[in-house]
């Protein structure tokens, strides 16, 4: 019986982890794309948490590997910054700013009422899988304070009425495969 070779970098000759994932090839691509610079390991993790969604650890290790660094300081970077996810996200993400503007405003009631009514902490995803809560320093919109970011929309002023009107669809959406 023959078997199939897994997938290599052509730079590295790491064997991908998962030989019919393309997600490698497109991380790969991102990677030759900056020469496998240790300088561009922040855009290269980008890349990686948007093909995979979020950074595995094998991610990590592969990444790690291919542009010889030591794992301590890919995976350093990973949990530095907060827009980098080590676990799998929900099917929608809400982002709770913050940032000064955000707090003196009232954005530690929009997170109490977030724990007390779906029982979800920052960094969190329902056991249904559909809602992720994350917290950001800053999203800049400091004029429209408290801001929430619903998927990607922001949407200012928010309150514990709006930020519930605003999660509710999710929370009887079905989940998505």
């Amino acid at each position: 019986m023959q078997t199939i070779a897994s997938p290599t970098s052509p730079k590295t000759g790491l064997a991908s982890p998962g030989k019919e994932d393309k997600r490698f090839k497109v991380l790969d691509a991102t990677m030759k794309r900056n020469q496998y610079s240790q300088d561009a390991l922040i855009e290269i993790l980008h890349k990686a948490q948007e093909v995979f969604g979020y950074l595995e650890e094998d991610v990590l290790q592969y990444v790690a590997r291919a542009l010889k660094l030591p794992l301590s300081r890919v995976y350093g970077v990973a949990t530095f910054y907060h827009l980098f996810s080590l676990k799998p996200s929900g099917a929608h993400t809400c982002v709770v700013c913050l940032g000064t503007a955000c707090y003196v405003k009232g954005a530690g009631a929009l997170l109490d009422t977030l724990k007390q009514e779906i029982h979800l902490q920052p960094g969190e995803t329902t056991e249904d899988g559909q809602i992720s809560l994350v917290t950001a320093r800053c999203i800049g919109a400091c004029g429209i304070a408290p801001a929430v970011v619903y998927d990607g929309k922001v949407l200012g002023k928010q309150d514990s009425h709006s930020l519930l009107e605003g999660i509710q669809p999710w929370l009887t959406a079905p989940a998505q495969s």
